[in-house]
């Protein structure tokens, strides 16, 4: 049986090259894989560099926020993909999520908990591990700071209130948010988030110091204690 042979990415139609498409019709015209393929430049003598893109995206369920999870380690285990390839991915991917937590900064007027969610889930949505972060506002409800409280494994994280209220305590601060995430994506409280979130409360009203909300995040949303009703 005759078989069509394979074309590198310089022998496809001019507007169908990924430079060039990007040239004549602007970046939102190319797919996720094509904007992949202009970063790794080259592909293989057997495959092309949208071909590798693709093997690479379907390898992450075609989910930019899964791709920007693989450690170095994981991403050089494809053929075709070595480091410098590699780490222009990963230097790409950690620029938007850069950019994401730069827009986040002209919304950072906290009037619910989505404008929360904004201003902390580019920092903590798609980590592996969990960490515990606290918005610090001033009494126009104007985030101040964002500061990572704690770093902890995949389940869980340790918290000390003291660090929490120092920190609230050194900036001034009037009021804060708590935030945590939950790398397994399920944004249900644990008894542990609920029994934490009522001792740090307990500890903002004798200082003077409101905890206005609490945030668990994943890359699949957010669960608010303000919105339902435990705070």
């Amino acid at each position: 049986m005759y078989q069509m042979p394979k074309l590198n990415i310089k022998a496809w139609a001019e507007e169908d090259r990924p430079r060039e498409k990007l040239l004549s019709k602007g970046a939102q015209s190319l797919s996720n894989a094509e904007l992949l393929a202009i970063l790794l430049r080259s592909g293989s003598r057997e495959e092309t560099a949208v071909g590798l893109a693709q093997r690479v995206l379907h390898a992450c369920d075609n989910n930019l926020n899964e791709l920007g999870r693989q450690a170095l380690s994981a991403l050089t285990r494809f053929k075709g993909l070595g480091e410098t390839k590699a780490l222009t991915i990963l230097a790409a991917l950690e620029l938007g999520r850069r950019r994401q937590l730069t827009d986040a900064k002209d919304r950072l007027l906290i009037k619910s908990s989505k404008d929360s969610y904004d201003a902390i889930s580019p920092i903590i949505a798609d980590l592996p591990h969990e960490e515990f972060w606290i918005l610090l506002l001033n009494r126009a409800n104007r985030v101040i700071s964002r500061e990572r409280v704690s770093v902890g494994g995949v389940t869980g994280t340790v918290v000390d209130a003291r660090i929490v209220f120092k920190r609230a305590l050194d900036m001034l601060a009037c009021s804060i948010v708590l935030c945590h995430n939950h790398p397994s994506g399920n944004l249900s409280p644990s008894r542990a988030d609920i029994d934490l979130t009522k001792k740090m409360k307990a500890a903002g009203k004798t200082l003077d110091i409101q905890v206005v909300d609490h945030l668990i995040v994943s890359d699949k949303g957010y669960y608010s204690f303000m919105d339902e009703g435990i705070l």
